[in-house]
């Protein structure tokens, strides 16, 4: 790794992904970020010491880590787009019944019919421990990527708690008043805050929060938020366009972490698992692209060097597909025109966020370009020959090879060898002639 790359800070790795976090939560971009800066701002008021700022710093960065696993369940449950249902449950009090009930009655099953919609309004009122279940997954895998990526048991309490309401009436364990972590509480209200102020302005955000204090919120962490209501240069820099520097500043000049190789590694890892849990149907993939990425780069003698970043690039080749609705992604017949508009984005969306992430921004162009063709039958760009990269090359062909011999939502996964035949049919005109027959001498050897 370069000089530069090694004084670059593992916050400001991690705050650049968090845009990534953003759109499968259906918020707009920034929304952690703010979301940090609101709650570092309440935390100045808990005298802590640089241990407990930079656990809850990294708690309130990472706070959406665990969004992508609940996606295909809310999709499943309320029969609708799970991006726009997320987004528009973030205003609701979804402790109150009366609210819970208008909000369904206006966002469930949009597309179904009258009776179909009234069924799942029904069949929700029923499922109380599905919706547990969904708070639950996203909040263990959420403290799971914490811990993944090394950070404290503060920060992972945090982010499993941070949907759990001060009158006990959160979710998922019903926790109330002290029991619930400190730095759990301030997740809660940051966001929230964040969310309200973002679609009606601070003023409104203040009025939320003085309503739920005491059912919510901490009635103490409320208090704090109104010492600061008056501060027009905060609430100014908070609605600037790019917030990542004003991040920056927040976190204990003694405790900035600094990436290294290890860190990137860790960091490529747990955001793959974050991509992959969007879908049941992409429970491995990203890391299976990879593994078998790496494996025909090894047999083409690529250098260590090379071979690492083709392993960042497998790993975050479909990051993109966050931001595609699981509508989308586990429909199991045909997609609409529209549809298939709508998943074709998801490589532009993957160049976007690689580059605003600085050790990953040489990665951006290749793992944006895992579903080109030599022939520019491909897409997005239609690029073609040498306009494709070796690392792009790879990247395609243990896309397509990965993705035939897994189970999809419209098909069953196929056998190794009959996936190889098809590889092999169009080797020299669509796919590169040498990256597929380094996936036949793996498949002969008994890698895949």
């Amino acid at each position: 790794m370069s000089t530069g790359a090694q004084q670059l800070r593992l916050s400001d790795v991690i705050s650049a992904l968090t845009y990534a976090l953003d759109i499968t939560e259906g918020q707009p971009p920034g929304h952690a970020l703010r979301s940090c800066l609101i709650g570092m701002r309440i935390a100045e008021g808990l005298e802590l010491d640089a241990d407990a700022r930079s656990s809850l710093f990294y708690a309130l960065l990472l706070k959406d880590a665990g969004c992508s696993s609940n996606a295909a369940k809310i999709c499943k449950l309320f029969r609708g787009d799970d991006l726009r249902l997320k987004q528009g449950v973030k205003t609701v009090d979804w402790s109150s019944f009366s609210e819970n009930l208008i909000w369904a009655v206006r966002n469930v099953a949009p597309e179904g019919s009258p009776l179909a919609r009234a069924a799942t309004i029904v069949r929700l009122g029923l499922q109380q421990g599905t919706a547990r279940e969904i708070f639950e997954t996203r909040c263990e895998r959420g403290a799971d990527i914490a811990r993944e990526l090394g950070f404290p048991e503060p920060t992972a309490a945090a982010i499993r708690t941070l949907d759990e309401h001060w009158d006990g009436r959160g979710q998922p364990q019903g926790l109330s008043g002290a029991e619930i972590p400190v730095f759990g509480r301030v997740l809660c209200l940051a966001q929230t805050v964040e969310v309200f102020a973002a679609t009606s302005g601070h003023a409104a955000a203040y009025e939320m929060a003085r309503e739920r204090s005491g059912a919510w919120f901490d009635p103490d962490l409320v208090r704090l938020l109104e010492s600061f209501e008056d501060d027009g240069e905060f609430w100014e820099r908070l609605s600037a366009g790019d917030v990542a520097a004003f991040v920056s500043e927040l976190e204990p000049p003694d405790r900035i972490q600094l990436v290294d190789d290890d860190a990137l590694d860790r960091v490529a890892g747990a955001f793959a698992r974050v991509i992959d849990a969007k879908s049941p149907f992409t429970a491995r993939h990203s890391e299976r692209v990879a593994e078998i990425a790496v494996a025909v780069g090894a047999l083409l003698e690529l250098t260590p060097e090379a071979l690492r970043r083709l392993r960042h690039a497998g790993l975050l080749h479909d990051i993109g597909k966050l931001g595609v609705s699981n509508l989308i992604l586990d429909k199991p017949g045909h997609l609409t025109a529209g549809e298939r508009v709508d998943i074709d984005k998801h490589p532009a969306h993957t160049r976007e966020l690689l580059a605003r992430v600085t050790p990953f921004r040489e990665l951006a162009d290749d793992a944006a370009a895992h579903h080109e063709k030599l022939d520019g039958s491909g897409y997005p760009l239609g690029l073609r020959g040498d306009e494709l990269t070796q690392t792009a090359r790879i990247l395609v062909v243990a896309d397509i090879f990965e993705a035939m011999t897994a189970a999809r939502p419209y098909r069953g996964p196929l056998p190794a060898e009959v996936a190889l035949r098809e590889l092999e049919a169009v080797a020299g005109t669509k796919l590169d002639g040498k990256c597929v027959a380094a996936v036949r001498e793996l498949v002969h050897a008994g890698f895949a």
